[in-house]
């Protein structure tokens, strides 16, 4: 499976994480937590695939952002409950004392003993309620747009650390392969030089490369060392866990072309759908507030007993029944307070436009940086596998020439370090363009 397969995929699946509101479970629950002096386990290779999933289940941005959307989903279905019928059972025992008449001494009452038990329907239509219930639904949508960007940001900052680890594993081997060909060098400059070939000088700059070498081995391991703790830190419960990663950079497929890179980001861009729904949740919001000046309907509707005695029949009379209520609220006069918080809505969604505006801006502008540099690196990695390609093919001409005495030491030396610096120049250039192409789906979602 392609490493642009395996983020497609892992995209996929935390959008349906993010539908579902459901916790990842945690990854190692059985390894020992970090503190307790005890290493974990070796957890093996891992894969892309691997470590985008890990991650996910340890992220605390991603985990904070999908509990926002399940916050979101139970507001949203606390809105509707408003716009549907309620069902209640009330029950009251109503003691008054008794005076000599049949109400007893508060007249309120319809006796001195009064049992009520009903069931209560209860039904409120009114503008507030209804606008309630879409702003609600509006920022179910926000939350998940911000969860869909973090799942997002996330896959741009795992493929990061992964591939950095990568090119810190090849830098390690390219630097101790230098180490060997500069202790073969020395090897060779010292045979010449009992031969009466070659001057000590060319021993002492033998030696000095090989020492340099070293230095430069110790150099990547320790570079190494620094970005494998960093993706532990992401994927792992315990920073210490020990385990290596698979090297699965190869020179990838071409770009697409910009105007499907384009379509793809015009219709999954989450950062513009946000701003989208939050535009909505404002002009709502304003829907909300004018409901507290619009009159509302109350219904209600009772079936049960409201007697002096607690039982459905008395003396042949049939206690059970229903009665309906049906009640208007006209709102006249609060002080002003429903037109300044109408106010106060209509600048909320003042606001959510100039950021939406400002968000579209941001993704064409944030689409042609990112796509440029894709392409930049994609077109670059040819040149840089020619490149060393060539530096092997110099330093094998330049050892040669040297062990014939046609050649300086100083042109073999050049010619390692040419190698070395051409070998890393690719590894990071096969990373720059996985990175690229992980920032370019921040925007698109795939590729």
């Amino acid at each position: 499976m392609s490493r642009r397969a395996i983020r497609q995929g892992w995209l996929v699946s935390a959008a349906l994480l993010g539908l579902g509101f459901g916790a990842a479970t945690a990854f190692g629950q059985a390894r020992m937590p970090a503190g307790t002096g005890t290493a974990p386990a070796p957890a093996g290779v891992i894969t892309l695939a691997d470590a985008l999933r890990m991650a996910r289940a340890n992220s605390p941005a991603l985990q904070a952002a999908l509990a926002a959307t399940g916050a979101a989903h139970a507001a949203r279905i606390q809105a509707r409950s408003g716009l549907l019928p309620n069902l209640s059972l009330n029950n009251q025992f109503l003691y008054t004392q008794p005076n000599g008449t049949p109400t007893g001494v508060y007249i309120a009452n319809n006796g001195t003993h009064e049992y009520i038990n009903q069931a209560d329907v209860h039904q409120t239509i009114g503008v507030a309620q209804a606008a309630g219930y879409r702003s609600a639904a509006a920022v179910e949508d926000v939350a998940r747009a911000q969860a869909e960007i973090a799942a997002r940001g996330l896959v741009y900052t795992v493929v990061q650390a992964y591939d950095a680890l990568v090119v810190a594993q090849r830098k390690y081997a390219t630097a101790k392969q230098a180490g060997q060909d500069a202790q073969r060098f020395l090897t060779i400059t010292r045979d010449r030089e009992h031969g009466g070939e070659a001057a000590h000088a060319d021993v002492i700059k033998a030696e000095i490369q090989l020492q340099q070498s070293q230095r430069n081995l110790s150099e990547a391991a320790l570079t190494e060392g620094a970005a494998r703790n960093e993706l532990a830190i992401l994927i792992f419960p315990d920073y210490r866990t020990r385990y290596q990663v698979a090297d699965d950079l190869r020179t990838p497929a071409a770009l697409p072309p910009f105007a499907t890179v384009q379509a793809q980001a015009a219709k999954h861009n989450p950062s513009v759908a946000a701003a989208m729904a939050a535009l909505r949740q404002a002009d709502q919001n304003v829907w909300v507030a004018r409901g507290a000046i619009i009159p509302s309907l109350g219904l209600d509707y009772y079936y049960g007993i409201d007697a002096n005695q607690f039982a459905t029949t008395f003396d042949g009379i049939r206690n059970l029944g229903s009665s309906v209520l049906a009640t208007v609220n006209v709102p006249l006069w609060n002080w002003g307070a429903t037109e300044a918080q109408i106010a106060a809505a209509h600048l909320q969604v003042r606001q959510a436009r100039v950021e939406l505006s400002f968000q579209q801006r941001q993704l064409l502008a944030d689409l042609h940086s990112f796509y440029a540099e894709a392409q930049t690196a994609r077109a670059e990695l040819d040149s840089l596998k020619r490149s060393v390609d060539l530096a092997a093919e110099s330093l094998r001409l330049a050892t040669l020439r040297y062990q014939a005495g046609e050649a300086l030491v100083l042109e073999v030396v050049d010619a390692q370090n040419t190698l070395v610096l051409a070998r890393n120049a690719y590894d990071d250039g096969q990373a720059r363009y996985e990175l690229a192409l992980a920032n370019l789906q921040t925007l698109t979602g795939t590729l």
